[in-house]
């Protein structure tokens, strides 16, 4: 046999080979979406992500601990400021309700 022949049965054979693991490929992938969807794969991605995130989350909270507990206290008092100003005369709204109250009355 020629030279080019030889080479030409070589590239034939190279060529068929990789053809054969493409489609080998592609039947696996048919039958890896067959048994799981789109939707359930994103949905388990998404779990994924969120467990990693949460691990993260705790990680840095027990690294800052005293950051979290001023955060805390801080979220605390800002939900308790109106019966912390009230506490001290600074009712706000009520102010506020007295002076639309003065005003009609003196109309």
């Amino acid at each position: 046999m020629s030279y080019r022949r030889t080479r030409m049965l070589e590239d034939k054979y190279l060529r068929d080979s990789a053809r054969a693991l493409v489609e080998a490929d592609i039947e696996h992938l048919k039958s890896d979406f067959a048994h799981k969807g789109l939707a359930e794969r994103a949905l388990d991605r998404m779990k994924e992500g969120a467990t990693d995130l949460y691990e993260e989350a705790v990680d840095v909270a027990e690294d800052n601990k005293g950051a979290l507990a001023a955060l805390i206290a801080a979220i605390v008092v800002w939900f308790a400021r109106n019966p912390i100003m009230e506490l001290f005369g600074l009712n706000a709204e009520a102010d506020d309700d007295c002076d639309e109250l003065e005003g009609e009355s003196e109309r």
